[in-house]
C-alpha cells in the first residue's frame, strides 16, 4: 500500500474540501468529530491538560460544522438539482486558473433531441422527469471534479477538470460513452421514450481567448453544429468553426429580406426513367441568387435559414413555388409527374403539417401524388410512434409519395421503411461515383437494389455524372436516374426550355397518374 506523506496529504484534503461533494462531507464529519472527542474527554479525570487540549479541539470542530451549516449554499438547478449557469463558468475559470496548457479543461455541452417535439406531445411530468433522468445518467458518467449544470430547456453543459489525460481522442471517446448512455431506453409510466442527444466540446487548447465564459461559448457553438447535423452528432470545436458560423451569422442577418425579395427560389433537376429516358419528375432544390455574390451554394445558407429561424418559411415557400411550377407546366403543355420537395426535421416536427400541406394541394389544384415527400434516412432511423412518424404517415394516406433521401447514410431500419410507406429510395451519390471504377462499390449498389426489388420498392440513382455510370445503373436495375449527366439543377424557365427540348408532351386524361402511385412520364 502506497504510503502518502502530511506533504502530499494536506493538499488533497483542502481539495477535497473545496469540491462540492467534499462540502457536503464537512458539517457530518465534524461533528461527529466534537461528539467522539467529547466523549474521550469525559473519561480523562487526571489529564487536566490533555482534557482541555482536546476539548478544545472538539470546540473547534463545533465551531466549523456550524460555519459550514450557516454558510449560504449555492443555488441549484430546481428540476434536477444540478449546478447553474454560472457555477459552470466560475468552475471553468478555476480549471483555466489551476491548470497549464495544453492540458488546462475543457467544456462540453449536451442538448437533448427533439425536446420541444416532446414538448408538444406529452405533458410537463414527462418533460421534467426525463430531464432528470438525463441529468442522473450525465452525472454518472463524469469523473470526480467535473461539474455538471444545466443550461436552459434541455441543454446541460460539464466543466471538464485539467489532466494530462483530457486530449481531443479522450473527448470524443467519452462523447461516443456519453452517446450510448444517455440514448438508453427511458421508461416514464407507461411511456417508453428513445431519447438521443447532440453533443458539442471544446478543449481550452483549442481557442485563442481563454476564460470561462468564452470556453463555454465555444463548447455551446460546437453543440449548435452537432444539432445541425444531428439528431446524435458530435462536433469538437474549432476556429475555423467559429469563423464559418459568424459568416453564417451575416448571411442569417439577410435571410428574411432576401426571400421577401425572391432572391431564395427553387432551382429543378430532371429525373428520367432508365431505359426510355421519359422524364419521370424533378426535384425542386433551394438555390439563393444573391445580388453582390451570385448564387450562393446551399451548403452555405441553409445552416444560414436555420439559424435565422425561417426553415419553415422557407419549407413553405419551396412547397408553393413547387405547386405553382406544375401548374404552369401544366398550362403551357408540358406533361411532368410530380415534383420532390424536401422536408426538414423540424417541418416534419410541425403537428399542422398535413393539414397545411393538403390547403395548398388544394389550392394549386394539385392531385397529392404530384408532391413527392423527400426525407432524409437520418431523420427516420431508429424513431418510434411521434409526431414526425405521424405526419409522414398522414402525409402518405394523403396521396403523397413518400422518398427516402440519402439512403446508405443513415441506419435506417428496413422495419421503419416498410412502416412508413417509403415508397422509393434515393441511393446517395457517395454510392454512385465509383461505381465504374470500384468494384466494391458495385457490389453494394447492387446489394441495395435487390433489398429494394424484393421490398417492391422504386429506386432512384442520385449524383449519375457519365454514360459509363448510366449503362451500369441500368444493368443492375436501377429504375431512376439523377444528376449532372442528366442536367443541372436550373431556374423554372430554363427547366421549360429544357422541356422543350426534350419533347416532353402534354399528358392525357389517360396518362393522369393514378392517386397514391407513382407515375414514370
Amino acid at each position: 500500500m502506497q504510503k502518502i506523506s502530511p506533504a502530499r496529504a494536506i493538499p488533497r484534503l483542502v481539495r477535497l474540501v473545496r469540491h462540492p461533494a467534499g462540502q457536503q462531507l464537512v458539517l457530518p464529519l465534524a461533528l461527529l468529530a466534537a461528539a467522539v472527542l467529547t466523549m474521550v474527554v469525559s473519561g480523562l479525570p487526571d489529564l487536566q491538560p490533555v482534557r482541555l487540549a482536546l476539548f478544545g479541539l472538539a470546540l473547534c470542530l463545533a465551531l466549523c460544522a456550524g460555519l459550514a451549516l450557516l454558510r449560504p449554499q449555492p443555488a441549484r438547478d430546481a428540476t434536477t438539482g444540478l449546478h447553474l449557469r454560472q457555477d459552470i463558468v466560475r468552475a471553468l475559470e478555476r480549471n483555466l486558473a489551476r491548470g497549464r496548457r495544453p492540458s488546462c479543461g475543457g467544456a462540453l455541452v449536451v442538448e437533448i433531441d427533439r425536446f420541444r417535439a416532446l414538448e408538444e406531445i406529452h405533458d410537463h411530468e414527462v418533460q421534467q422527469a426525463l430531464l432528470r433522468i438525463i441529468a442522473r445518467r450525465l452525472s454518472q458518467e463524469m469523473r470526480i471534479g467535473d461539474a455538471v449544470g444545466r443550461l436552459d430547456g434541455a441543454c446541460f453543459a460539464v466543466a471538464l477538470s485539467p489532466g494530462s489525460r483530457l486530449t481531443l481522442e479522450t473527448a470524443a471517446q467519452l462523447c461516443g460513452r456519453l452517446q450510448r448512455s444517455l440514448s438508453e431506453p427511458v421508461s416514464i409510466g407507461t411511456l417508453r421514450l428513445h431519447p438521443t442527444v447532440s453533443i458539442g466540446f471544446a478543449l481550452a487548447e483549442r481557442i485563442t481567448i481563454l476564460g470561462g465564459e468564452s470556453l463555454l461559448q465555444a463548447a455551446i457553438l460546437a453543440q449548435i453544429e452537432a444539432s445541425r447535423h444531428g439528431p446524435g452528432a458530435v462536433r469538437s470545436f474549432s476556429e475555423t468553426m467559429r469563423r464559418r458560423i459568424r459568416a453564417r451569422g451575416t448571411l442569417a442577418e439577410d435571410i428574411p429580406a432576401a426571400m421577401g425579395r425572391g432572391e431564395i427560389m427553387p432551382f429543378f433537376q430532371p429525373q428520367i426513367e432508365v431505359g426510355s429516358g421519359r422524364i419521370s419528375g424533378f426535384e425542386a432544390l433551394a438555390r439563393w441568387d444573391h445580388p453582390q455574390r451570385g448564387l450562393i451554394p446551399p451548403a452555405e445558407f441553409l445552416p444560414a435559414v436555420q439559424q435565422a429561424g425561417q426553415i419553415h418559411r422557407l419549407g413553405e415557400l419551396m412547397v408553393q413555388e413547387s405547386l405553382n411550377t406544375l401548374r404552369i407546366w401544366d398550362n403551357s403543355g408540358y406533361a411532368v409527374p410530380h415534383v420532390s420537395v424536401n422536408f426538414s426535421h423540424e417541418e416534419l416536427s410541425d403537428p399542422a403539417l398535413v393539414e397545411r400541406i393538403a390547403l395548398e394541394l388544394n389550392r394549386f389544384d394539385m392531385t397529392p401524388q404530384r408532391l413527392v415527400v423527400e426525407v432524409l434516412e437520418t431523420v427516420i432511423a431508429n424513431r418510434e410512434e411521434d409526431v414526425v412518424v405521424r405526419n409522414l404517415a398522414g402525409l402518405a394516406r394523403l396521396g403523397c409519395c413518400l422518398d427516402l433521401d440519402d439512403f446508405g447514410t443513415g441506419h435506417a431500419a428496413i422495419t421503419s421503411i416498410r412502416r412508413l410507406s417509403i415508397q422509393r429510395i434515393k441511393i446517395d451519390r457517395s454510392f454512385v461515383s465509383g461505381i465504374a471504377t470500384d468494384p466494391e462499390q458495385r457490389k453494394l449498389v447492387s446489394a441495395i437494389l435487390l433489398m429494394a426489388k424484393q421490398l417492391d420498392l422504386d429506386t432512384l440513382a442520385e449524383g449519375v455524372e457519365t454514360a459509363e455510370q448510366q449503362r451500369i445503373l441500368e444493368d443492375l436495375g436501377c429504375g431512376h436516374l439523377q444528376g449532372f449527366g442528366i442536367a443541372r439543377p436550373m431556374p423554372r424557365e430554363a427547366a421549360a426550355r429544357w422541356l422543350e427540348a426534350a419533347g416532353v408532351p402534354r399528358p392525357g386524361p389517360q396518362d393522369a397518374p393514378a392517386a397514391g402511385r407513382r407515375s414514370t412520364g
